[in-house]
């Protein structure tokens, strides 16, 4: 069953105006759907706030545009948890084309709360999250990441062990330097947990450069560095064989991703407990 997914790269409004986001996504969905999208995907953070204390919530505004065109929406938001701290979680969520609650990812790596203060853009007091949810779908099934987390792979490895097929991993803003490693492990992330990830970004002006993909074990689907959107039709069915299916002598002949990443021919989970070693006792003296 093949589905459209609509990554979506937009000219974001600065925080201290990113209320003006929330109406610009409400018009993005309605587009995506006319466009035959079954996701759509912003990046990290929008339609926002970016910093504490939040002055608005997009989550309802993003529920009831999912719901009235009859599609799931992945978006970014904070969630306060101390105005006078000024501490929240930093949140991917998926509404719902049926109208349910959002579902929400806090972010869990890495530790905060540097990440998100000092700069020119967030500026909250970062606290991360401690699950790794996966949502059913009648796409399939969804995990839902962000921004830097590419790094740690262990993140989408926890969803892939969860049994998530779909890996939204958006991301905030221009990587600079990083741009080609960052390219590289949103690929590897697909490679290695056998499932399609898809990013974007926010753009602040059209001379910055995005990093908006899907990437499917075996290729890339779609990748721009411009501003806008795309609408891409995927589909699960090659994920779920390369899941299901062994590697034998000369599955590199029909197959370019190893088969059975997940399973046993690969897996060995009584190593796993080895994986951090343990701390050494001091010697006697």
């Amino acid at each position: 069953m093949r589905f459209g997914i609509a990554v979506v790269q937009p000219i974001s409004h600065r925080p201290g105006e990113d209320a003006a986001n929330v109406a610009e996504a409400v018009a993005t969905i309605e587009r995506a759907a006319a466009e035959g999208a079954h996701f759509v995907c912003f990046p990290e953070t929008y339609p926002g706030p970016w910093r504490m204390p939040a002055t608005f919530d997009p989550t309802a505004a993003m529920a009831e545009a999912a719901a009235k065109h009859k599609l799931h929406v992945v978006f970014g938001t904070i969630e306060p948890l101390d105005v006078q701290a000024g501490t929240a979680h930093n949140l991917i969520c998926m509404a719902y084309p049926d109208g349910r609650v959002p579902a929400r990812y806090r972010r869990t790596h890495p530790n905060g709360p540097w990440i998100y203060t000092g700069g020119t853009a967030w500026e909250f007091q970062y606290v991360p999250g401690e699950e790794f949810p996966v949502f059913e779908t009648v796409h399939g099934k969804i995990g839902l990441a962000m921004c830097s987390e590419v790094y740690i792979p262990e993140v989408s490895r926890a969803l892939a062990l969860r049994g998530a097929e779909l890996i939204f991993m958006p991301a905030g803003i221009d990587k600079k330097r990083l741009w080609a490693t960052w390219r590289t492990l949103l690929w590897a992330r697909s490679i290695e947990n056998l499932a399609i990830v898809v990013s974007t970004q926010n753009l602040f002006s059209h001379a910055e450069r995005g990093l908006a993909m899907v990437a499917s074990p075996e290729e890339i689907l779609f990748e721009s560095t411009a501003a806008g959107m795309a609408v891409i039709d995927v589909s699960l069915d090659r994920v779920r064989y390369l899941r299901a299916t062994r590697d034998e002598i000369g599955s590199s002949d029909t197959c370019a991703a190893k088969q059975g990443l997940l399973g046993p021919q690969w897996q060995r989970p009584a190593l796993y407990e080895h994986f951090y070693p343990r701390p050494l006792r001091e010697a006697a003296e």
